[in-house]
């Protein structure tokens, strides 16, 4: 089971240039992919989205920078320079600034220095970055499965707690039918009405059958079951788990509805809350 949270951040020199490769991903319903790249990468855009829907769903912000190495060759644009200095002197001349600190702050301005000649992505030099975004997306498929694992636990946690509460739902059922049987009789002595006891006897069967929650204590334990199986699959678990989770609040909810039993339904409003704690985390499941 992996979460939707990643993140890798790698960095490589590559020929005159460093390239650092950032993936950042959040929980989405869908593969919303938003990529930055330097613009000489432009017609790389298309590859690199195909290799980040390895990553399936979810949030993806890719981003790629691309620095100056030691090694850059680099050329001062002198016709920025100059038009800076001229501009900025009698400020500083103003200021009692001597020209050196001027110079300083102009050599300092990245668009004074003409890295032209460095635009050009080679085949070669794509390879290269090309492996360090694979390389950053098997990072961030790794910190997925750590975040996974995380929840996981957490989920079994929630899920053992239904299934004690759901265990306990026996112990009242017995004095639940007694319950209801003294309160329809007294409910026919209260009217002054003569009852005949085999009538009574149907009536009651009926009346609790309506009320028998044998089913859906049935069916919550095969979710509770398939709920554990789906958590250790491989694959994409995140909406099959919601599934399951959805059917599982329908059964709680309706033995609530048929308890009438104060011990029953504070067993119900337990396992609801754990539930609730499950759902709030499912989304972040892939």
């Amino acid at each position: 089971m992996k979460s939707m949270t990643g993140f890798a951040k790698i960095q490589q020199e590559t020929g005159s240039a460093v390239y650092t490769v950032e993936i950042k991903t959040l929980n989405s319903k869908q593969l919303d992919v938003s990529v930055k790249i330097p613009t000489d990468f432009r017609d790389r855009e298309l590859e690199i989205r195909a290799m980040l829907n390895r990553l399936e769903r979810g949030k993806i912000d890719f981003i790629l920078t691309k620095e100056n190495g030691e090694n850059a060759a680099t050329n001062i644009n002198k016709k920025i320079a100059k038009a800076y200095f001229d501009e900025l002197k009698p400020l500083y001349d103003s200021l009692g600034q001597d020209t050196k600190s001027l110079m300083d702050n102009v050599l300092r301005r990245p668009e004074v220095w003409d890295n032209s000649q460095n635009t050009e992505i080679t085949d070669e030099v794509w390879q290269g970055i090309a492996q360090q975004i694979q390389k950053a997306i098997d990072t961030v498929d790794e910190t997925r499965l750590h975040e996974g694992e995380i929840l996981k636990a957490d989920f079994y946690k929630h899920i053992d707690l239904i299934q004690q509460k759901l265990n306990l739902i026996p112990q009242y059922e017995t004095e639940r039918i007694e319950q209801q049987k003294e309160r329809l009789r007294k409910s026919l002595a209260e009217l002054g009405t003569t009852v005949d006891e085999n009538r009574f006897e149907q009536e009651l069967i009926y009346y609790l059958e309506k009320l028998d929650i044998t089913e859906e204590k049935v069916r919550l334990q095969k979710h509770l079951d398939y709920f554990r199986e789906t958590m250790e699959l491989s694959e994409s678990t995140g909406k099959k788990l919601g599934f399951i989770a959805q059917e599982m609040g329908r059964e709680i909810n309706t033995t609530g509805s048929k308890a009438n039993h104060t011990e029953i339904q504070k067993l119900v409003v337990i396992m609801k809350d754990e539930l609730e704690k499950i759902k709030e985390q499912l989304g972040n499941i892939l």
